[in-house]
């Protein structure tokens, strides 16, 4: 039987997401359409895993005084519920879908401090999950009270356990887990903003973008996956590099499509899939999140049509 999928999300949040015929700041805007969903990076990957059919746990740090939507969505996808609760409410993310621009305006409200304590119960509640391979995903922003390196302590930990970690971060706590001196992660799936942001220097090309993968990759990391938006990824592991692409897809909503694409780069993982698989499957989540509001996936069968579909070309 498939190992289950462990999902680490410290700072997940209720994604309040209203859509506006145009969005005019200073104007008053009657909304067209109110959606609530359970998410956090962390939340969005193990949702769409549970759509495609992947055993999934969920931990990390929920508030207490809001809790009903995540417990809801994990009863209806069958997902385990390892979070830990603490006093308070987990925090709020307003994304406004602007229709006429099609594009989405992000509001993240603040959320819930945490500290020592409630890692280390995060820690113990995961090494308690672990077997050798689990593939372990910690993913999203840091709640107050936390220090940056935590997801390197994190990642030092449960790769001694025997764990393939995942890690989809960005600014101060990505950097601090690259420049550790511990265990770095098997896979990390950077934007072109963030492995900017951590090259120190712009990546306009494709081959700027090789040669920075690269330079993870001799740091320690596996597998580094560069999503480029609607131009599909790059995929680097080993000696090999891989661009997949789709064509255009028509988009209900884009929130989340980086989350999806983290989802199918685990399950191809957890099929014990190589470098194509890994790139046809990650783009292919993505695309068919692309059709659907909120952190899910249409039928699996739909989801290999779009795999089937994905160009894949040499960058070298």
């Amino acid at each position: 039987m498939t190992k289950p999928v462990v999902t680490v999300t410290l700072n997940p949040a209720i994604d309040q997401t209203i859509t506006v015929e145009a969005l005019k700041p200073g104007s008053v805007h009657r909304a067209k359409a109110v959606r609530h969903n359970a998410g956090g990076k962390g939340v969005n990957v193990a949702s769409c895993l549970a759509d495609w059919g992947t055993p999934v746990i969920a931990t990390g740090l929920l508030g207490s005084g809001n809790s009903a939507p995540f417990e809801a969505m994990f009863q209806a996808k069958g997902i385990a519920d390892a979070f830990l609760r603490l006093p308070g409410e987990t925090r709020v993310n307003i994304k406004i879908a602007d229709l006429a621009a099609n594009d989405t305006t992000d509001i993240n409200l603040p959320g819930l401090s945490a500290d020592a304590g409630a890692l280390g119960r995060v820690r113990e509640t995961v090494l308690g999950l672990l077997e050798p391979g689990t593939p372990v995903l910690l993913a999203g922003s840091l709640p107050d009270g936390l220090p940056a390196d935590a997801y390197a302590g994190l990642t030092a930990d449960f790769t001694a356990a025997g764990a393939r970690v995942v890690l989809d971060s960005s600014g101060a706590p990505l950097t601090a887990a690259l420049a550790s001196t511990g265990a770095l992660p098997h896979c990390i799936k950077p934007n072109r903003h963030e492995l900017e942001d951590w090259a120190g220097r712009a990546l306009p090309t494709d081959a700027d973008l090789l040669e920075a993968a690269r330079g993870l990759q001799r740091r320690g990391v596996a597998v580094v996956v560069v999503s480029l938006g609607a131009d599909g990824a790059l995929f680097v592991s080993g000696e090999r590099a891989l661009h997949g692409r789709l064509p255009p897809v028509t988009a209900l909503s884009t929130v989340g499509a980086g989350d999806a694409m983290v989802a199918g780069l685990i399950a191809a993982f957890q099929m014990n899939g190589g470098l194509e698989d890994v790139a046809r499957l990650s783009v292919a989540f993505a695309a068919a999140k692309l059709g659907c509001f909120g952190p899910n996936l249409p039928d699996p069968a739909t989801v290999r049509s779009l795999a089937a579909q994905v160009a894949l070309t040499s960058p070298d």
